[in-house]
């Protein structure tokens, strides 16, 4: 290092020999590393599944960096206080001193730090300050969980103006972007076969890479569907199966309903997730559970049910507070079962002894959910695995299958009506969250839960189901909660087949995979009357809603959601007549 880079350092900074101490990179981390140090960018984004160590690959090439005295401080751009500590706790085992508690108020960092740690909010309430200090020396921008500068017009502005002077730009994510029009800055886009601008990495690890050098564990998703019953604002009570085929607005308030603790869905789950728990501490003995809620009020239910299941107080994370970041620590060091959260551990927190889930979120954004089952995957010996337990809702499920699969951020490519802003109108409640009771807001008025019953349905592994459901507490369940917690990948695929094997051998699952078939023809002919309904209304000029409701005042019967097989068959018939000129 050149004597004038040194002078802008801690006399006390050891370069690459404190790596001695921290541990061999891995594969991934030194491919990425070595090409970064051959073709030397100014904007290099790494894209690293949850849990492959982003955080490490970025301290080695900052080590380098400052090593070399290409670059005389650091910054790092964090999404949440919480995450700043957590990145400057990593930075000083490999002898950089980022400062965590640096406001903008102060203007300049000590003398004793190479460097700070900020949030993307941070930046965005002051982005000429930062610019200034990015321009007093050569700086190197670390920006974690980059596609937040996407998440709003100011936030992306700022950091662009912010950092634009920067030395280096080292941007890293471990999910895929969300699927909209607001470009991230300093990320490159190129233009795909189908004319779409998505963004390029220059190094990319994928969750199967992961898996498969046994970086991270298989998941396991275990699905709970079962009874749902509400009332609507107009006064309709409804009853349907979670996990049926539904229209999006009936799922989600069946969904709701489920998660709702008065129920007894959410106790339920909470009992089969915490015996499985039990199972995977008979082989990791500090194993711990997160519960991932929707809103304050929720999550402190479901502790006060997981107190009356264990007997042992959970931690309950209800902010992105100081206090908040030291029970996250307590619980990461600490043997205790489990911790109930609404949003702050949904990302990039590092608890590696997370096992066990439960998905209790009514947030359905594939980036919500990848952060979050990215809490649980961070193997830290071979054989771990992580469970998940997820509502039986289609979209959650499609995630779950589609793990492996690598999404880029599509600049210019327009929305559909199940584009996942469209079905995810709820994940703008969750800023709200952390600082009041409700994360419904105004949808609280919207229908009353009145009762829900669980039943397993199956577990998904590797995208192929398992299982034939099964009552709680029934033998059909307990087989797969009772699945080791200790597993190589391939043993976990043959245990679910032989355990399926075994339920069918038994005659167990058989009602319940009748009602399934059932569920899929009734799907079947919901689908043809759709069509029927959209061409004739194309043909009469007539909104679909209004050709529903002839057809159920001609008809008779509920809403098409809970229509009955003989319902939306006669109504089939019917509007075939209508074609023809007969009524």
């Amino acid at each position: 290092m050149s004597t004038s880079a040194a002078s802008h350092l801690p006399p006390a900074y050891p370069g690459r020999a404190a790596w001695g101490t921290a541990g061999k990179l891995r594969a991934w981390q030194a491919a990425a590393l070595d090409r970064y140090l051959t073709e030397r960018p100014r904007d290099f984004l790494a894209v690293a599944t949850p849990g492959a160590g982003k955080t490490t690959f970025a301290l080695r090439v900052a080590t380098e960096l400052l090593d070399r005295g290409e670059v005389q401080r650091v910054t790092v751009v964090a999404p949440t206080e919480h995450l700043k500590v957590q990145w400057a706790e990593a930075a000083a085992k490999v002898g950089i001193r980022i400062d965590p508690r640096f406001a903008n108020a102060q203007g300049r960092h000590g003398r004793d730090f190479d460097g700070i740690a900020v949030t993307y909010a941070g930046v965005a309430s002051k982005p000429l300050l930062h610019r200034a200090r990015t321009e007093a020396a050569r700086t190197l921008v670390i920006l974690d969980e980059v596609h937040h500068g996407g998440d709003a017009l100011s936030w992306g502005e700022a950091i662009r103006d912010a950092f634009e002077p920067a030395t280096r730009r080292l941007s890293l994510t471990g999910t895929p972007f969300r699927s909209d029009t607001a470009a991230i800055p300093f990320v490159r886009y190129e233009m795909d076969h189908e004319g779409v601008l998505r963004s390029s990495a220059d190094y990319t690890y994928g969750y199967a890479d992961a898996l498969r050098d046994g970086v991270v564990r298989p998941v396991l998703f275990l699905s709970y569907g079962g009874t749902m019953r509400w009332r609507t604002k107009v006064g309709d009570e409804l009853e349907v199966r979670l996990g049926e085929p539904l229209t999006k607005d009936v799922t989600k308030q069946a969904w709701r309903t489920a998660l709702d603790p008065a129920g007894d869905w959410a106790p339920a789950v909470l009992r089969a997730a915490d015996k499985r728990l039990t199972e995977v501490r008979r082989h990791v003995d500090d194993a711990g559970g997160l519960v991932i809620a929707t809103d304050q009020a929720s999550a402190r239910a479901y502790a006060r049910q997981l107190h009356d299941i264990t007997g042992e107080k959970p931690t309950v994370v209800l902010s992105d507070d100081a206090g908040a970041s030291g029970r996250i620590e307590e619980f990461a060091a600490g043997t205790s079962r489990w911790m109930v959260a609404v949003r702050m551990v949904s990302e990039g927190v590092d608890v590696p002894r997370l096992c066990v889930g439960v998905y209790a979120t009514s947030t359905s954004t594939p980036l919500f959910f990848a952060q979050a089952v990215g809490r649980f995957v961070r193997a830290r010996r071979r054989g771990e695995t992580a469970s998940v337990f997820l509502p039986n809702v289609a979209h959650l499920l499609a995630h779950a299958g589609s793990m492996e699969q690598e999404r880029d951020h599509a600049l210019n490519k327009k929305a559909t009506v199940d584009d996942e802003s469209v079905w995810s109108e709820e994940e703008g409640l969750l800023a709200a969250a952390n600082a009041t009771e409700s994360a419904s807001g105004e949808l609280d008025g919207a229908f009353e839960a009145l009762h829900s019953a669980a039943e397993f349905d199956h577990v998904l592994f590797d995208a192929e189901q398992f299982g034939l459901g099964g009552m709680p507490g029934s033998e059909d369940e307990e087989d797969f909660l009772g699945l080791p917690g200790l597993l190589e990948p391939d043993q976990v695929a043959h245990v679910l087949r032989e355990r399926q094997k075994k339920q069918v051998g038994r005659g167990g699952g058989r009602e319940r995979a009748e009602a399934v078939s059932a569920h899929r023809a009734l799907a079947e002919h919901r689908k043809e009357l759709n069509k029927l309904v959209s061409a004739y209304a194309q043909k009469k000029g007539q909104p679909h809603a209004v050709v529903h409701a002839e057809l159920r005042r001609v008809c008779g019967g509920p809403e098409l959601a809970t229509a009955s097989a003989e319902q939306v068959q006669a109504r089939i018939e019917r509007i075939r007549n209508w074609f023809v000129g007969r009524r």
